[in-house]
Order: C-alpha cells, then sequence, then structure tokens
C-alpha cells in the first residue's frame, strides 16, 4: 500500500474531506488505494488564515497515518484549470498550490 505524507493541516482537512486534491510539481501515473500520513512538520507559519480557519477546533495527529483514499487522475494545471478551481472549488483552491505547469 503506498502512503502519501502531508503536513498537517491539509491531511487532516482530506480525512475531513474537505480537501479532495492535492497539488504537487510531480506527476504520478499511480493510481488506487493511498494511506495519507501527517507529518510530523508543524504547520507553517505562512499558512493561509482561511485554511487554519477550516479546521479550527479540530485535533491534529501528527506522525499518524490517519485515512486511506484512492487516487484517480493526475492532472496537468492550466491557467483554464486554476481558474476554474479559483472560482467554482474555492475551498480547493486556498488549500493547494495550483499553478501553471503543477500537477492536481
Amino acid at each position: 500500500m503506498k502512503v502519501l505524507s502531508l503536513t498537517e493541516p491539509w491531511a487532516t482537512l482530506i480525512y475531513m474531506g474537505k480537501k479532495k486534491i492535492e497539488t504537487r510539481s510531480w506527476k504520478t501515473n499511480y493510481k488506487g488505494e493511498l494511506y495519507i500520513h501527517a507529518s510530523r512538520t508543524k504547520i507553517p507559519k505562512n499558512c493561509n488564515y482561511e485554511v487554519l480557519e477550516l479546521v479550527e477546533d479540530v485535533p491534529l495527529h501528527y506522525s499518524h497515518i490517519i485515512c486511506k483514499c484512492r487516487l484517480v487522475d493526475c492532472i496537468y494545471m492550466t491557467e483554464e484549470f486554476i481558474e476554474d478551481m479559483k472560482n467554482s472549488h474555492y475551498i480547493e483552491y486556498i488549500c493547494g498550490d495550483y499553478r501553471v505547469g503543477r500537477y492536481a
């Protein structure tokens, strides 16, 4: 079973179902189940306050595997894709790094 390590609060946002898309600088061909691991790394000081409000009063589980999910696709981000995310899926948009050339 594959494991994807994420810094909090993003791991918990996936666990809570508020974040369904992870953004990365690299492409993967893998599709299927994977575990989400909340890394030991503390929340970055430059974390968007809107993201922090999404997990207000929710316990974070550092250094634990917290859920299982399914990776179904890997999409190259274009300007159009990013604009759609910003306008139609704002919560997802603020929870990721949406820039042309990255992957969702």
